[in-house]
């Protein structure tokens, strides 16, 4: 997972994967299939583990809690103190090459798949709990998928962890709130 990690699906030979699992080739292809397979594996593992924060923004008790606990969430995800920076998913999707369909069909798919899950549960909150008169989910959705995306590339050139929380504190200064919600982003 830590090689994909680091390096991208493309940027990732098995030579790289030799060395890293201690493995010969003919062994992970015997295990795993081929390179796509393993891939495939290693992002899951990744979706299970650090990459599960949208997990639990999905279970938040409000529109603006779901945002604040993805957005923090991702910033401790894609900066973390023992973890590569950046996000495997947004390194592999970055420089995926065309010859690849495989793969940028099922990035694509893992990426439009969690912008429906947020957009289907910022929807689900209920006129009190939800957003404005007018906001569109979907769009919302997509800005939150955006700027994590955007927060996984900062952190994978370098950008430390308190840079990424300002942009969050950005974009939740304008999170849409209705004129009778509260501030807490906790939903407490």
């Amino acid at each position: 997972m830590l090689t994909f990690w680091t390096q991208g699906y493309e940027g990732t030979a098995m030579s790289d994967l030799t060395t890293a699992m201690g493995m010969s080739a003919p062994s992970i292809y015997a295990a795993f299939g081929d390179k796509e397979t393993l891939f495939q594996r290693a992002v899951e593992r990744y979706m299970a583990g650090p990459g599960a924060y949208m997990r639990a923004a999905l279970e938040q008790r409000t529109a603006e809690a779901l945002a604040h606990a993805f957005l923090y969430s991702a910033v401790e995800a894609v900066a973390g103190d023992h973890t590569p920076h950046g996000c495997l998913v947004t390194q592999s999707a970055l420089a995926v090459n065309p010859r690849s369909a495989t793969v940028q069909k099922y990035l694509t798919g893992l990426r439009e798949n969690g912008v429906k899950s947020l957009a289907d549960r910022l929807q689900s909150f209920s006129n009190a709990d939800g957003l404005p008169p007018g906001s569109d989910p979907s769009a919302l959705a997509r800005l939150l998928v955006a700027v994590v995306q955007g927060l996984a590339v900062q952190a994978s050139s370098g950008a430390p962890r308190e840079e990424l929380r300002t942009v969050a504190d950005q974009v939740m200064l304008w999170w849409p709130r209705r004129a009778d919600s509260r501030t807490d982003p906790q939903g407490c």
